[in-house]
């Protein structure tokens, strides 16, 4: 079901049609296809390994807005659509941008794969991998020692080969191939790992250069098939349906792409790659439209494996610049990802022959219940108020082989703004001979290694305006003295965060450390510069050994804060190219020229995730596992900006209790409008 919910546009509807932030539209994917077809650089051994709107400069954004704001028409921006060709023939690759209006290659650049790597996984390449090892006589007789002999059973599982100092897999492009058997159509393949054997694939020379065996030589055969009533149990006949209605429709309006709700304002952005992004989120009070961050996306994921043993200690995978976020998105279903009033957004993502490709329903808009917002019942006054907190979700959800991720961002009536990542789907599993300390038994002859799942979130930060800077806080003791007499004080310190290396940072929950972002060019009622303060979980980063080959290519999982100077096309915390890159791009290179960052346009990256060891109640299918970070306002606003939030009136009761009283209250309210003591004044 999808929900139209049309807006009054603040500005001209043509205008806004050409928003230069607005998604590449179909039309526009082939236009660029057809550039570069006619500049010769597309032929049948072409793929389009990323494909992407090369967003203008942000100043030139601005620019480009303040000019309609003004009532004037501004020129229209560069239309620009990046991309990273690969040769399969010469495995030449080339980095191009194509301007639309032009209708010309502005930028060519060759790529080394020796330094620089490859482009993510492409589709054909996993039927082509498993037509090699399904035609290597080595490889057949490692599997026929553990017991397989019908090929037809195994579905082999082609996974990013990363750098392993193997001379003949620089330059090419590699795959390491491990397998499972699936014995009926819904069987899970992943209950049956053929553990103890790898095979390692040139995928363009359609050879195996070697296969790697160690001793587990058993295929587990217990049944991991979830939906086979003999595994999971005859279906709850107890549970009483829950319905989540809203008669009076939403409360949210997307028109254009840009969403507002409750003050918020939003313009929903996806692409192949990073999937969906948030751009120029902002709040408004009265007639004032503050702005908040310029760009959100989750920039870079690495699942990294702990199993040290020869066919698993080679597992790292990137998920976003390895295989694409936002191509495997799912298409998601009413009642089932989303639950109530659902307006869904279509997403458009360019496929391996630079053809674009819709996915229906990729992104998910709705409101939630939240509990309470608020409350108190004050015995002088004889009064008792309840309000109820709501929250906006903007959400998709991916699939990447056995995990699926979803990713929800929240904007909260209080100003609070969260991402939160959920993991669930099927834990990798492996061969467990009862003796691996590095993996969890769940079945006979089945575990599951100890992994890692670290997100890195890109936050292109604009509070009130372009000038920020980075304070980090910690809370600290303070020692009995003259002015500290009962030993009871507690304080904070603040470090202003000058440089790109200084703020290079990592959490500390003994310290209940956060980090300020602050505007260098407004200040509160009391003040002090506004702020949005991060609040980070602070579990483990990277916990790779230093000089791993994971760490030197996931640099930027090794802390919890970045922060650099805007740069338009530093978006990648692992860097542009990931497959098979040596190591040391992304964040760690960016950070390299420890440019300013106090008081200069700022770019934080934010390291969050989960370190997971296996449990039993993880099988045969994950429970979802959380993960994320919270956003709060810290002094942006003056007051608590919900005092204008009426009392609950529906079906189910009223939140109004005897002795309310309806005094008026006239100081500015929290999105603008003035308040009543009661909320009679709504939105």
């Amino acid at each position: 079901m999808t929900i139209d919910t049309p807006a009054t546009p603040t500005v001209d509807t043509a205008l806004t049609a050409l928003h230069p932030l607005r998604p590449l539209a179909a039309a526009e994917i082939d236009a660029a296809r057809s550039v570069l077809s006619d500049a010769g650089l597309v032929s049948a051994s072409t793929r389009f390994s990323y494909v992407m709107l090369r967003e203008p400069d942000k100043r030139d954004v601005l620019a480009f807005e303040a000019a309609l704001a003004n009532g004037t028409t501004p020129e229209p921006l560069v239309r620009e659509v990046g991309a990273l060709l690969t040769d399969l023939d010469t495995l030449r690759l080339t980095q191009v941008v194509v301007d639309l209006a032009a209708a010309a290659v502005s930028v060519r650049k060759e790529l080394d794969s020796a330094v620089d790597g490859f482009g993510p996984t492409l589709d054909e390449d996993f039927v082509i991998a498993d037509e090699i090892v399904k035609s290597d006589r080595v490889w057949i007789e490692a599997i026929g020692r553990r017991g397989v002999v019908d090929l037809d059973t195994v579905r082999t599982v082609p996974l990013s080969a990363g750098v392993f100092g193997y001379e003949d897999e620089v330059g090419r492009r590699v795959y390491r191939v491990l397998a499972f058997q699936q014995l009926y159509p819904t069987d899970s393949a992943w209950a049956h790992p053929i553990d103890g054997v790898v095979a390692h694939i040139d995928i363009d020379a359609r050879r195996v250069l070697r296969v790697v065996e160690t001793p587990i030589e058993h295929v587990p055969q217990e049944s991991g098939d979830y939906l086979d009533p003999q595994v999971s149990g005859p279906e709850r006949t107890t549970l009483k349906p829950i319905e989540i209605t809203q008669p009076d429709g939403v409360s949210f309006t997307l028109k254009d792409g840009v969403l507002a709700w409750e003050g918020w304002k939003v313009r929903v952005g996806f692409n192949g790659r990073e999937g969906l992004t948030l751009h120029q989120l902002s709040v408004t009070q009265g007639e004032e439209t503050r702005p908040v961050m310029y760009r959100g996306s989750v920039s870079e994921m690495v699942v990294n494996y702990g199993d040290p043993t020869p066919t698993h200690a080679w597992q790292n995978y990137f998920d976003v610049g390895e295989y694409q976020f936002g191509r495997l998105a799912n298409s998601l279903e009413l009642g089932c990802d989303c639950l109530g009033e659902i307006t869904y957004v279509d997403a458009v993502v360019v496929d391996d022959h630079g053809q674009p490709k819709t996915i229906p329903n990729a992104i998910c808009i709705h409101e939630e219940d939240y509990g309470v917002l608020w409350k108190h019942r004050d015995d002088f006054a004889g009064t008792s108020e309840t309000r109820r907190q709501r929250r906006l979700v903007v959400s998709f959800f991916v699939t990447v082989g056995n995990y699926d991720y979803g990713f929800y961002w929240y904007l909260y009536l209080d100003g609070t703004i969260q991402l939160e990542g959920k993991a669930t789907g099927i834990v990798f599993t492996s061969g467990h001979d009862g003796e691996n300390e590095y993996a969890t038994p769940l079945a006979p002859g089945l575990g599951a290694p100890v992994h890692q799942h670290l997100f890195c979130a890109r936050l292109d930060m604009t509070v009130d305006g372009t000038k920020n800077h980075v304070d980090e806080i910690d809370v600290a003791r303070v020692p009995v003295s003259a002015t500290n007499p009962w030993g009871n004080a507690i304080t904070r310190t603040r470090t202003r965060l000058r440089t790109e290396r200084q703020a290079t940072r990592d959490a500390d929950g003994g310290l209940g450390r956060v980090w300020s972002i602050e505007s260098d060019e407004r200040t509160n009622r009391v003040g002090e510069p506004t702020a949005f303060v991060l609040y980070p979980e602070g579990k483990p980063t990277l916990l790779t050994a230093d000089d791993s080959s994971s760490r030197k290519r996931a640099g930027f999982a090794g802390h919890h804060l970045w922060v650099t100077k805007y740069d338009r096309d530093e978006l990648w915390a692992a860097g542009y190219t990931v497959n098979q890159h040596p190591g040391g791009n992304g964040l760690p290179a960016y950070v390299a020229g420890d440019r300013s960052v106090d008081g200069e346009d700022i770019v934080l990256w934010h390291t969050f995730g989960l370190t997971h060891f296996p449990r039993l109640e993880d099988w045969p299918i994950m429970p979802v596992d959380y993960a994320g970070f919270t956003m709060k306002p810290h002094g942006f606003f003056d007051r608590n900006p919900t005092l204008d939030v009426p009392a609950s009136l529906s079906s189910h009761g009223s939140c109004h209790a005897d002795g309310h009283h309806d005094a008026q209250v006239q100081e500015p309210g929290g999105h603008g409008a003035p308040t009543a003591g009661h909320g009679d004044h709504q939105h």
